[in-house]
């Protein structure tokens, strides 16, 4: 065993896939991360009593794009549907900078754009796990997907960086243009993907290569296919009590930033601090702690450790609020999700059909997200408008973080039997 397979627990056979999906996602991340501080600060121009309204605009964008991508999914095989789709996002990129650069629609495009980022974020990182959960076993994903995480996690460091030093340089036009670069980057790794899962991956991946023989079973075979099976509806239950929880931290943000006196750079700044300490934490989580810690603990304690430390912590705000405190839970909340709960999701999916792993897990990584956002930040400003404090919404979040971990160890048991039925 040499130093790489024992600190990082790559195989030796593994480590060119491995490098391969870190780049990807490192380059899908930076150039997320590159454009989410304007797409927040946009969010707060626009009103914090009003981002309800974003929300519900992008979970209704996601609705409708989920017919049209189970109906993409039935016609094209895997390499083609995502270069399909990646590509379609880098053409989205070169038109909002042209937009932008005519001066075109400047009173609604900020909200278009809003609306773009959140559907872009989701859809393409769900598209690249459905790829990873496609081409790893369950066995192998519990060791790599932390240290492939860890790639997103430094894409989404670098990206404030990136962008921070960039925009002394460039305008804003043209940082849409490095964030497309970045997207191209991606997809160079993905064909590299596809081209080693071809030759040398596991046997299930073969089938990701071909066209794809399902049986015609309507646009809307991914929202029925997740209600009528118990194992992907606690999969969307738990993503829906994880946004939830999360959209109320957001909203909690956005309130007291908007009173705080706090110039657009100021906030601009404090986005890009959380963004840094939340990827810092995560690179050295799922780079040296999120294999070991499912090996010591298991899955279903690994899934349910981190709701329950937000319920503690959504506890304490609720009796002392401050943007300090904010910060340190939304830290804690998003670093936990990226080195210990988005990778024990995506290992759920890799003892599931293949259709699941692409339509199934796309409607519930896209439109069951953006619908938890959606509720939430009604309910949100429904409490608001009944006169609930900030505080008091703290305390009515932590029943839902406590559901959300005891949903994440029922999800842990139940892909322990599977995964067991499987080998």
């Amino acid at each position: 065993m040499d130093i790489l397979e024992k600190i990082l627990f790559v195989k030796r056979g593994e480590r060119s896939a491995v490098l391969l999906s870190f780049l990807f996602f490192f380059s899908l991340l930076c150039a997320y991360f590159i454009l989410r501080p304007i797409r927040d600060e946009m969010g707060i121009k626009n009103g914090a009593e009003n981002m309800q309204w974003l929300f519900t605009g992008t979970f209704l964008v996601m609705i409708a794009i989920v017919p049209i991508f189970g109906l993409l999914n039935q016609r094209f095989t895997p390499f083609r549907l995502l270069l399909f789709c990646y590509s379609f996002f880098l053409l989205n990129i070169l038109g909002f900078y042209g937009l932008f650069r005519l001066g075109i629609g400047m009173h609604w495009l900020p909200t278009i754009f809003f609306i773009w980022i959140s559907v872009f974020n989701l859809f393409a990182v769900s598209l690249f796990w459905s790829l990873m959960a496609d081409l790893f076993s369950s066995l192998s994903s519990k060791r790599i997907f932390g240290v492939i995480a860890s790639g997103g996690s430094l894409g989404a460091l670098a990206g404030p960086l990136l962008s921070n030093y960039l925009s002394h340089r460039l305008d804003f036009m043209e940082m849409l243009l490095v964030a497309g670069c970045f997207l191209m980057i991606g997809m160079v790794c993905m064909a590299g993907l596809f081209v080693i899962g071809k030759a040398k991956l596991l046997k299930s991946a073969r089938n990701a290569h071909k066209k794809l023989s399902l049986p015609n079973k309507g646009l809307f075979y991914a929202i029925s296919s997740t209600f009528k099976s118990n194992y992907l509806l606690g999969i969307a239950t738990f993503v829906l009590l994880y946004t939830s929880v999360s959209t109320f931290l957001y909203f909690e943000q956005a309130h007291v930033l908007e009173i705080s006196g706090l110039t657009s750079n100021e906030r601009m700044s404090y986005f890009s601090q959380v963004d840094f300490a939340t990827n810092a934490l995560a690179i050295a989580g799922q780079l040296f702690f999120t294999a070991r810690i499912i090996k010591k603990i298991g899955l279903p304690f690994t899934m349910a450790v981190i709701p329950l430390l937000v319920a503690s912590g959504l506890f304490v705000m609720g009796f002392k609020l401050s943007l300090v405190m904010i910060a340190i839970l939304l830290i804690l909340h998003r670093a936990g999700n990226f080195f210990l709960l988005r990778p024990s999701k995506e290992i759920l999916f890799t003892v599931t059909p293949h259709d699941h792993k692409y339509r199934s897990k796309n409607f519930i990584d896209t439109a069951i997200y953006r619908g938890g956002d959606a509720m939430t930040g009604w309910l949100f400003a429904g409490l608001t408008a009944l006169g609930f404090g900030l505080s008091t919404m703290a305390l009515v979040a932590v029943p839902l973080a406590l559901l959300w971990s005891y949903n994440g160890l029922r999800l842990g048991w139940e892909h322990s039997k599977k995964e067991v039925k499987d080998n």
